[in-house]
Protein backbone atom coordinates (compact mmCIF):
# COMPACT_ATOMS: atom_id res chain seq x y z
CA UNK A 1 0.00 0.00 0.00
CA UNK A 2 1.31 3.40 -0.57
CA UNK A 3 0.75 4.92 3.25
CA UNK A 4 1.94 8.53 1.77
CA UNK A 5 -1.13 8.91 -0.69
CA UNK A 6 -3.19 7.42 1.93
CA UNK A 7 -2.20 9.99 4.15
CA UNK A 8 -2.15 12.90 2.06
CA UNK A 9 -6.07 12.07 0.96
CA UNK A 10 -6.72 11.89 4.73
CA UNK A 11 -5.44 15.06 5.50
CA UNK A 12 -6.97 16.68 2.28
CA UNK A 13 -10.20 15.37 3.88
CA UNK A 14 -9.19 16.56 7.61
CA UNK A 15 -8.40 20.19 6.61
CA UNK A 16 -11.81 20.35 4.73
CA UNK A 17 -13.58 19.00 7.67
CA UNK A 18 -11.42 21.18 10.01
CA UNK A 19 -12.86 24.62 8.08
CA UNK A 20 -16.07 23.57 8.12
CA UNK A 21 -16.17 22.84 12.29
CA UNK A 22 -13.96 26.16 12.92
CA UNK A 23 -16.18 28.57 10.66
CA UNK A 24 -19.33 28.21 12.02
CA UNK A 25 -21.35 27.23 15.14
CA UNK A 26 -22.98 25.18 13.12
CA UNK A 27 -21.53 22.67 11.28
CA UNK A 28 -25.05 21.35 9.74
CA UNK A 29 -24.99 24.26 7.46
CA UNK A 30 -22.49 22.87 5.43
CA UNK A 31 -24.34 19.43 4.52
CA UNK A 32 -26.96 19.70 1.63
CA UNK A 33 -27.73 16.77 0.12
CA UNK A 34 -29.23 18.39 -3.13
CA UNK A 35 -25.59 20.27 -3.55
CA UNK A 36 -23.52 16.57 -3.03
CA UNK A 37 -26.15 14.47 -5.76
CA UNK A 38 -25.75 17.43 -8.37
CA UNK A 39 -21.90 17.70 -7.80
CA UNK A 40 -21.15 13.95 -7.05
CA UNK A 41 -24.00 12.82 -9.75
CA UNK A 42 -23.40 15.19 -12.04
CA UNK A 43 -19.55 15.08 -12.02
CA UNK A 44 -20.03 11.12 -12.68
CA UNK A 45 -22.12 11.83 -15.20
CA UNK A 46 -20.40 14.46 -17.29
CA UNK A 47 -17.11 12.03 -17.33
CA UNK A 48 -19.67 9.04 -18.53
CA UNK A 49 -20.69 11.35 -21.29
CA UNK A 50 -16.54 11.81 -22.33
CA UNK A 51 -15.07 8.74 -21.96
CA UNK A 52 -18.62 6.20 -21.48
CA UNK A 53 -19.88 4.85 -18.45
CA UNK A 54 -17.74 1.28 -18.78
CA UNK A 55 -14.22 3.74 -18.95
CA UNK A 56 -15.68 6.06 -15.80
CA UNK A 57 -15.46 2.64 -13.91
CA UNK A 58 -12.07 1.81 -14.58
CA UNK A 59 -10.84 4.92 -13.40
CA UNK A 60 -11.56 4.21 -9.89
CA UNK A 61 -9.65 0.76 -10.68
CA UNK A 62 -7.17 2.53 -12.10
CA UNK A 63 -6.71 4.96 -9.33
CA UNK A 64 -6.60 2.01 -6.86
CA UNK A 65 -3.78 0.37 -8.20
CA UNK A 66 -1.47 3.24 -8.91
CA UNK A 67 -2.11 5.79 -6.46
CA UNK A 68 -3.40 3.28 -3.35
CA UNK A 69 -1.55 -0.02 -3.97
CA UNK A 70 1.40 1.26 -5.48
CA UNK A 71 5.20 1.56 -3.94
CA UNK A 72 7.39 4.07 -4.50
CA UNK A 73 9.88 3.05 -7.38
CA UNK A 74 13.37 1.96 -5.61
CA UNK A 75 15.50 2.11 -8.61
CA UNK A 76 18.32 0.82 -6.62
CA UNK A 77 16.96 -2.13 -5.60
CA UNK A 78 16.00 -2.85 -9.31
CA UNK A 79 19.79 -2.38 -10.46
CA UNK A 80 20.89 -4.43 -7.98
CA UNK A 81 18.56 -7.20 -8.89
CA UNK A 82 19.27 -6.67 -12.14
CA UNK A 83 23.30 -6.91 -11.74
CA UNK A 84 22.89 -10.42 -10.19
CA UNK A 85 20.88 -11.61 -13.08
CA UNK A 86 23.25 -9.94 -15.13
CA UNK A 87 25.99 -12.09 -12.94
CA UNK A 88 23.74 -15.42 -13.57
CA UNK A 89 23.62 -15.09 -16.87
CA UNK A 90 27.09 -14.37 -17.67
CA UNK A 91 28.16 -16.73 -16.00
CA UNK A 92 25.66 -19.71 -17.19
CA UNK A 93 24.59 -20.27 -13.29
CA UNK A 94 21.18 -22.87 -12.94
CA UNK A 95 19.68 -20.58 -10.58
CA UNK A 96 19.32 -18.03 -13.60
CA UNK A 97 15.20 -18.75 -14.62
CA UNK A 98 14.72 -19.09 -9.95
CA UNK A 99 15.94 -15.30 -10.52
CA UNK A 100 14.13 -14.25 -12.78
CA UNK A 101 10.85 -15.67 -11.80
CA UNK A 102 11.24 -13.94 -8.51
CA UNK A 103 11.44 -11.06 -9.54
CA UNK A 104 8.31 -8.28 -8.81
CA UNK A 105 8.61 -6.42 -11.84
CA UNK A 106 6.70 -7.70 -14.88
CA UNK A 107 8.38 -6.09 -17.38
CA UNK A 108 11.72 -7.25 -16.31
CA UNK A 109 10.46 -11.28 -16.20
CA UNK A 110 9.04 -10.67 -19.63
CA UNK A 111 12.29 -9.35 -21.50
CA UNK A 112 14.16 -11.66 -20.11
CA UNK A 113 11.79 -14.53 -20.70
CA UNK A 114 12.31 -13.55 -24.58
CA UNK A 115 15.52 -13.18 -24.25
CA UNK A 116 16.21 -16.82 -22.74
CA UNK A 117 14.16 -17.79 -25.21
CA UNK A 118 16.02 -16.56 -28.45
CA UNK A 119 12.72 -16.01 -30.38
CA UNK A 120 14.19 -13.02 -31.65
CA UNK A 121 17.26 -11.55 -32.36
CA UNK A 122 18.65 -9.12 -30.39
CA UNK A 123 17.81 -5.94 -31.82
CA UNK A 124 14.49 -7.12 -32.79
CA UNK A 125 14.24 -8.01 -29.09
CA UNK A 126 14.82 -4.46 -27.95
CA UNK A 127 13.04 -2.58 -30.49
CA UNK A 128 10.01 -4.68 -29.64
CA UNK A 129 10.45 -3.70 -25.82
CA UNK A 130 10.35 -0.27 -26.64
CA UNK A 131 7.35 -0.53 -28.94
CA UNK A 132 5.99 -2.09 -25.28
CA UNK A 133 7.46 0.36 -23.23
CA UNK A 134 5.53 3.48 -25.49
CA UNK A 135 2.58 1.93 -25.44
CA UNK A 136 2.24 1.22 -21.72
CA UNK A 137 3.37 4.94 -21.41
CA UNK A 138 0.86 6.44 -23.64
CA UNK A 139 -1.58 4.25 -22.00
CA UNK A 140 -0.71 5.48 -18.37
CA UNK A 141 -0.80 8.95 -19.55
CA UNK A 142 -4.02 9.31 -20.92
CA UNK A 143 -5.57 7.61 -17.71
CA UNK A 144 -3.70 10.57 -16.16
CA UNK A 145 -4.99 13.37 -18.77
CA UNK A 146 -8.94 11.69 -18.20
CA UNK A 147 -8.99 12.96 -14.59
CA UNK A 148 -7.35 15.95 -15.38
CA UNK A 149 -10.28 16.45 -17.73
CA UNK A 150 -12.75 15.09 -14.93
CA UNK A 151 -11.52 17.26 -12.83
CA UNK A 152 -13.02 20.51 -14.52
CA UNK A 153 -16.82 19.36 -13.93
CA UNK A 154 -16.85 19.71 -10.35
CA UNK A 155 -16.83 23.25 -9.85
CA UNK A 156 -19.00 23.48 -13.29
CA UNK A 157 -22.01 21.86 -11.16
CA UNK A 158 -21.06 23.45 -8.13
CA UNK A 159 -21.83 26.60 -10.01
CA UNK A 160 -24.63 25.19 -11.34
CA UNK A 161 -25.50 23.85 -7.85
CA UNK A 162 -25.51 27.60 -6.87
CA UNK A 163 -27.31 29.05 -9.46
CA UNK A 164 -30.15 26.28 -9.01
CA UNK A 165 -30.43 27.91 -5.26
CA UNK A 166 -30.10 31.49 -6.53
CA UNK A 167 -33.28 30.67 -8.65
CA UNK A 168 -34.94 29.45 -5.99
CA UNK A 169 -34.40 32.05 -3.43
CA UNK A 170 -35.39 34.59 -5.84
CA UNK A 171 -39.09 32.82 -7.09
CA UNK A 172 -39.78 33.07 -3.13
CA UNK A 173 -38.60 36.95 -2.44
CA UNK A 174 -41.49 38.10 -2.89
CA UNK A 175 -43.55 36.13 -0.39
CA UNK A 176 -44.09 37.52 3.34
CA UNK A 177 -40.94 36.90 5.89
CA UNK A 178 -38.53 36.11 2.59
CA UNK A 179 -36.06 38.71 3.94
CA UNK A 180 -35.49 36.26 6.39
CA UNK A 181 -34.44 33.21 3.95
CA UNK A 182 -31.92 35.24 2.55
CA UNK A 183 -28.97 34.06 4.50
CA UNK A 184 -29.78 30.72 5.23
CA UNK A 185 -30.75 29.94 1.48
CA UNK A 186 -27.97 32.01 0.58
CA UNK A 187 -25.37 29.86 2.64
CA UNK A 188 -27.12 26.30 0.95
CA UNK A 189 -26.36 28.01 -2.63
CA UNK A 190 -22.82 28.26 -2.14
CA UNK A 191 -22.66 24.76 -0.17
CA UNK A 192 -22.18 23.28 -3.82
CA UNK A 193 -19.67 25.47 -5.16
CA UNK A 194 -17.67 24.57 -1.88
CA UNK A 195 -18.19 20.79 -2.82
CA UNK A 196 -17.02 21.16 -6.30
CA UNK A 197 -14.24 22.71 -5.75
CA UNK A 198 -12.55 21.09 -2.78
CA UNK A 199 -13.89 17.46 -4.53
CA UNK A 200 -11.78 18.72 -8.22
CA UNK A 201 -9.04 20.69 -6.29
CA UNK A 202 -8.16 18.10 -2.98
CA UNK A 203 -8.88 14.83 -5.45
CA UNK A 204 -9.87 14.65 -8.56
CA UNK A 205 -7.11 16.81 -9.86
CA UNK A 206 -4.29 15.84 -7.48
CA UNK A 207 -5.12 11.99 -8.44
CA UNK A 208 -4.49 13.47 -12.29
CA UNK A 209 -1.01 14.66 -11.20
CA UNK A 210 -0.03 11.92 -9.39
CA UNK A 211 -0.50 9.56 -12.40
CA UNK A 212 1.17 12.23 -14.97
CA UNK A 213 4.43 11.53 -12.16
CA UNK A 214 3.50 7.54 -12.07
CA UNK A 215 3.65 7.19 -15.88
CA UNK A 216 6.76 8.83 -16.08
CA UNK A 217 8.72 6.84 -13.00
CA UNK A 218 7.13 3.93 -14.78
CA UNK A 219 8.65 4.75 -18.28
CA UNK A 220 12.11 5.65 -16.63
CA UNK A 221 12.15 2.65 -14.66
CA UNK A 222 11.10 0.05 -18.25
CA UNK A 223 14.10 1.58 -20.27
CA UNK A 224 16.56 1.25 -17.79
CA UNK A 225 15.57 -2.23 -18.34
CA UNK A 226 15.63 -2.49 -21.99
CA UNK A 227 19.29 -0.86 -21.96
CA UNK A 228 19.87 -3.75 -18.99
CA UNK A 229 18.95 -6.45 -21.46
CA UNK A 230 20.88 -5.14 -23.97
CA UNK A 231 24.02 -5.50 -21.98
CA UNK A 232 22.86 -8.84 -20.47
CA UNK A 233 22.75 -10.39 -23.50
CA UNK A 234 26.43 -8.31 -24.19
CA UNK A 235 27.41 -10.68 -20.97
CA UNK A 236 28.72 -7.36 -19.63
CA UNK A 237 30.17 -7.85 -16.35
CA UNK A 238 27.80 -6.95 -13.73
CA UNK A 239 29.70 -3.71 -12.15
CA UNK A 240 29.68 -2.43 -15.44
CA UNK A 241 26.20 -2.72 -15.60
CA UNK A 242 25.17 -1.12 -12.84
CA UNK A 243 27.54 1.66 -13.25
CA UNK A 244 25.69 2.39 -16.72
CA UNK A 245 22.92 2.07 -15.56
CA UNK A 246 23.42 4.32 -13.01
CA UNK A 247 23.16 7.06 -15.84
CA UNK A 248 19.31 6.79 -15.61
CA UNK A 249 19.59 7.83 -12.41
CA UNK A 250 20.62 11.43 -11.11
CA UNK A 251 23.88 11.40 -8.36
CA UNK A 252 21.83 11.33 -5.13
CA UNK A 253 20.10 8.03 -6.48
CA UNK A 254 22.93 6.15 -8.05
CA UNK A 255 23.83 2.51 -6.50
CA UNK A 256 27.97 2.47 -5.32
CA UNK A 257 28.77 -0.52 -7.43
CA UNK A 258 31.69 -1.43 -4.66
CA UNK A 259 29.35 -2.38 -2.19
CA UNK A 260 27.46 -3.84 -4.72
CA UNK A 261 31.17 -5.87 -5.11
Amino acid sequence: MNYSAIISFVLALGIIFWAALSSTDDPKSFLDVHGIVIVFGGTVAATAISYQLKQTFLMIKVFWGRTVKSQPMNFEALIRQIMKIADSYRNENSDLKTLIEDNRDEFLKEGMRLLLDEIVEIDHLITLLKLRNATIFECYSADAVKFKSMGKYPPAMGLMGAVLGMIALLAGLGKPGAEKTIGPSMSIALVATLYGIALANLIIIPIGENLTASAKEINRKNLIIIESIKLIHAKTNPLVLGEELNSFLLPKERIDWKKSA
